[in-house]
């Protein structure tokens, strides 16, 4: 027989995750009783593979983050419980004050998502106030940097030289901290949304609302101060935005659909945004004619607002994407890596290459049917280059688990190994900890060094324990 790489895909392929961005600022209010509209429920031909929700103005009274320090808070409570049900888990979160940040992806993906770093900039009241600011959120997807982040910036008409600033402020500040981090412009993609608080110059109020009654909104993109910044710097020019073919989202009477209605009569703008920006990758001169160029791409499917949500002063804007990563490229490339480690000869590569991770670092398997009458034996395997820890652990879930900590039961790596040998480990959950239930369950790995999952199994069942019942005759007859 031929020899086999076990790492080697069967057949070619990409990959084509599917990512929902959220912006809201909800004004201090609660959840309200339907959000399907905007996480796209209804929508049957998205197949979402993650949610990247930013929440703006949550309610930072001294109770409410009391309580939300205890507790998860309502909203991050709401999402948890309408997607579990969908296979989604919560893999990180970021607070500060009334910034949130939620990143939810489907329970396949998590071996792929290495959380690198969560950070908050706050930038009101001369830096040191988290009134305003950003939330970021770095992590590796698939091999790839992405950096995600929700901001606040300062609001009104006469304060865009300070927003502009306080963009800078945020940007730059993602560069402080761990040494093995890339600079933030060398991560293959930032996200970045939220409340940025730009306005529309020069045109009267009766002008502007005249223009969205009509839906006539090109004139007002054109006086939309981040359209008139992205002109004039090159750097925001680099971030780009889908069309706003939508009306501008802010400012409207509470419980509404009217704009501005009060004395103040604010003017309404396009305050909630939704910007993305790629590295810019080599040119495919730059690699040898027979490797394919890693395809890491993101194409916008929609851009929109959710109008018929009224329990703030804005609207909620969302943003559908999708991301290509072609995962035979990468095997290609790690091919052509091999031949250059071991042959001289070879042509150097670009140092710009990288392969692409799609193989969990961690393999596990259950062995045999699985009852709630004795031990499990749980067998893994692991890439040559993880690095495991003493604190790493193993847990048993239901499938339907909201975030990693929603385990049934967990084992420590070390303390309840079998055994060890040829790269497959081998240890066992006690059947104390095995609860009785019809539940399908998951096994995830923990990885503590890496403070990800980075292997899970197929879902299961467990069996339950037989029970002995006497028949009419006496005799004893094994019931499930």
């Amino acid at each position: 027989m031929a020899t086999v790489n076990p790492w080697r895909p069967t057949e070619p392929s990409g990959r084509k995750l599917s990512i929902h961005v959220v912006t809201w600022n909800i004004a201090s209010e609660a959840p309200p009783l339907d959000l399907n509209d905007l996480l796209q429920l209804n929508n049957q031909n998205l197949n979402l593979d993650m949610y990247v929700i930013g929440l703006q103005e949550m309610n930072c009274g001294i109770m409410s983050l009391l309580s939300d320090t205890a507790f998860e808070d309502p909203w991050s409570s709401f999402f948890m419980e309408v997607l579990s049900p969908l296979s989604f888990i919560k893999v990180s979160s970021v607070r500060m004050q009334g910034l949130l940040l939620l990143v939810f992806a489907k329970h396949q993906h998590l071996p792929f998502i290495q959380i690198i770093s969560t950070k908050s900039i706050p930038t009101g009241l001369y830096g040191y106030w988290g009134n305003k600011g950003g939330v970021n959120i770095c992590l590796k997807l698939y091999g790839y940097y992405v950096s995600i982040i929700n901001c606040h910036l300062p609001p009104h008409m006469a304060n865009n030289d300070q927003r502009l600033e306080h963009f800078d402020q945020i940007l730059e500040m993602q560069n402080v901290g761990r040494h093995d981090i890339p600079n933030i412009l060398d991560h293959d993609l930032i996200l970045w949304f939220g409340d940025m608080n730009f306005r529309i110059e020069d045109f009267g109020l009766h002008f502007v609302r005249e223009s969205i009654k009509n839906r006539c909104y090109a004139d007002l993109w054109q006086k939309d101060q981040l359209n008139i910044a992205k002109r004039q710097d090159p750097l925001l020019r680099e971030f780009q935005e889908g069309p706003l073919h939508f009306p501008p989202t802010y400012k409207f009477d509470k419980n509404s659909d009217n704009y501005d209605t009060s004395e103040k009569k604010r003017k309404p703008a396009w305050t909630d945004r939704i910007l993305w920006r790629l590295k810019r990758q080599p040119h495919a001169g730059s690699y040898t004619p027979e490797l394919p160029v890693p395809d890491f791409s993101l194409s916008l499917r929609s851009y929109i607002s959710h109008m018929m949500y009224t329990i703030s002063d804005h609207k909620p804007v969302s943003g559908t994407f999708d991301l290509e990563v072609n995962f035979w490229a990468a095997w290609h490339l790690a091919e052509e890596q091999l031949c250059w480690a071991t042959s001289p000869n070879t042509p150097a590569l670009d140092s710009n290459l990288k392969p692409v991770v799609f193989i969990p670092m961690i393999t596990l398997m259950h062995e045999g049917l699985w009852t709630t009458e004795n031990d499990i034996l749980i067998s893994y395997s692991s890439t040559p280059d993880f690095l495991s820890s003493s604190w790493d652990w193993i847990g048993l879930y239901k499938v339907g688990l909201r975030h990693i900590n929603d385990y049934v039961s967990y084992v420590w790596v070390g303390d309840n190994q079998v055994s060890s040998s040829d790269g497959l480990n081998q240890v066992y959950i006690s059947v104390n900890n095995i609860p009785e239930t019809e539940d399908q369950f998951l096994l995830c790995y923990y990885s503590n060094s890496l403070q990800s999952v980075v292997g899970i199994s197929n879902p299961f069942k467990i069996q339950p324990r037989a029970i002995l019942q006497d028949d009419p005759l006496g005799e004893a007859q094994p019931r499930i």
